[in-house]
């Protein structure tokens, strides 16, 4: 068995939780558990990543401190790339326990926070542990408190050791109606590799000065030679491969970057039909701008909208939503 504890808190000499959570590491060697412990302040710029530690985990504690407001960035940056990042399917089979320490006010407040948001995450529930901690000497002068901390963490182990089933709770059921993340067409190999960029700094700086230098040289080639963009054949082939009964209702504008018309597509999309026609005084929900080239792959089907923003082959503005629809809305692709 591994059990993962991702710390929180700043790490300064008298935070509780750094007592509470040596203590509970102390009896999961003791029952041979394999301990990893990951200290977000010491990772801050590679956070992102860290989602991909759950990978192996059969169980994790998430301990933090109050010191003022809530459980603390480092702690919500962890929870954010787990739920943009993070593989899902492994996560619901990781149970997790919550360990909130507060100097301060708002300890059983931070606990329920980060047992709600694991169980939107899809996670499994474990028992957690929370208290007020003024002085960390208190846990010196008092041997009931390691007592208490110990038998927590015997029943943390008991929970993911028998995989101890629990009641469905609504978090689960809100997540699974509203979750955003839910329609990407990831793989779990695909989002740990963005993770990783995602947290580089130095990778995403290089990226962006390869786009720039990339729009330059675009704009250079636009005064030498310029695209024929095929409007009306761009018009019946979306028209035609529209799809009724996905529910959604957008206008959406094609903006072609590498053509002289000066036309821009305008695809209106209603419940039952699809309309298209050459507009640029309308306003879209979701405005692209795309290179012919890059519509042709779309439309021969070697390629998805998603796919395309991904690797930067198009830019948009709007609802990114609304953009990932595009692809359940026209069926280019054959299945």
């Amino acid at each position: 068995m591994k059990i993962n504890i991702y710390y929180g808190g700043r790490g300064i000499i008298d935070d509780p939780t750094l007592y509470v959570i040596s203590k509970i590491t102390d009896v999961f060697n003791e029952l041979n558990v394999k301990v990893e412990r990951f200290n977000l302040y010491e990772q801050k710029s590679n956070i992102t990543a860290l989602a991909n530690t759950l990978k192996d985990a059969d169980g994790i504690v998430l301990a933090s401190t109050v010191e003022w407001f809530g459980v603390g960035g480092y702690m919500m940056q962890f929870l954010d790339a787990c739920w943009l990042y993070g593989d899902k399917e492994k996560i619901r089979k990781i149970y997790m326990s919550p360990i909130v320490m507060s100097t301060t006010y708002g300890e059983r407040e931070g606990m329920m926070h980060l047992a709600s948001a694991w169980e939107m995450l899809g996670g499994l529930p474990c028992d957690g542990m929370c208290g007020y901690i003024a002085d960390t000497t208190v846990f010196e002068s008092n041997a009931e408190y390691a007592r208490l901390i110990e038998k927590k963490a015997e029943n943390i182990y008991r929970t993911i050791n028998q995989k101890i089933a629990s009641l469905p709770c609504s978090n689960q059921a809100v997540s699974n109606m509203v979750s955003i993340t839910q329609g990407m067409d990831l793989t779990p190999q695909e989002s740990e590799q963005l993770s990783e960029y995602v947290s580089d700094a130095n990778y995403v700086q290089k990226q962006k000065e390869d786009l720039k230098e990339l729009t330059d040289l675009f704009k250079n080639k636009l005064g030498q030679e310029q695209k024929s963009a095929d409007v009306e054949e761009y018009s019946n082939k979306f028209e035609k491969r529209f799809k009724m009964g996905t529910g959604v209702t957008a206008k959406y504008r094609l903006m072609f970057t590498d053509a002289n018309q000066g036309k821009d597509l305008l695809i209106d999309v209603g419940l039952r039909d699809c309309r298209c026609s050459f507009d640029s005084d309308t306003e879209a929900d979701v405005t692209i701008s795309i290179t012919t080239d890059t519509l042709n792959d779309i439309l021969a089907g070697r390629m998805t909208f998603q796919r395309a923003f991904m690797a930067g082959d198009m830019k948009m503005k709007g609802d990114f939503k609304l953009l990932r629809s595009m692809d359940q809305i026209f069926e280019f692709m054959e299945h």
